[in-house]
């Protein structure tokens, strides 16, 4: 399915531990129509999973995703960045064809 970097996994739990509820939640991971190559990935905390979503884990962590998003994201590598080139969770998508300049989003 996905894979997630020890940076990336360091990095969720450091943003769940601000966030109130999110000590008890999942990460959502997804895929929605937009962007300037036409997918856009997300990320958001979520309580629960969806009925149909694939749930995965890493550790302490638990992943949420809908069944379409496992489509488009199958292989990928969720990194995170904290260099001198930009901060944030970046997504190592082998099933891209056409990224944007920014890697927000994708074309398949």
């Amino acid at each position: 399915m996905i894979t997630m970097t020890q940076k990336a996994m360091a990095e969720v739990r450091r943003l769940m531990s601000q966030e109130t509820d999110a000590a008890q939640a999942g990460l959502r991971v997804g895929v929605k129509g937009g962007g300037c190559s036409g997918l856009s990935y997300f990320l958001d905390f979520e309580k629960e999973p969806r009925e149909g979503d694939k749930i995965l884990e890493f550790e302490d962590i638990r992943v949420f995703m809908d069944p379409k998003s496992a489509i488009y994201l199958k292989g990928t590598e969720l990194d995170f960045s904290d260099g001198l080139n930009g901060t944030g969770f970046n997504f190592v998508n082998p099933n891209a064809q056409r990224t944007c300049g920014c890697g927000s989003s994708f074309a398949i």
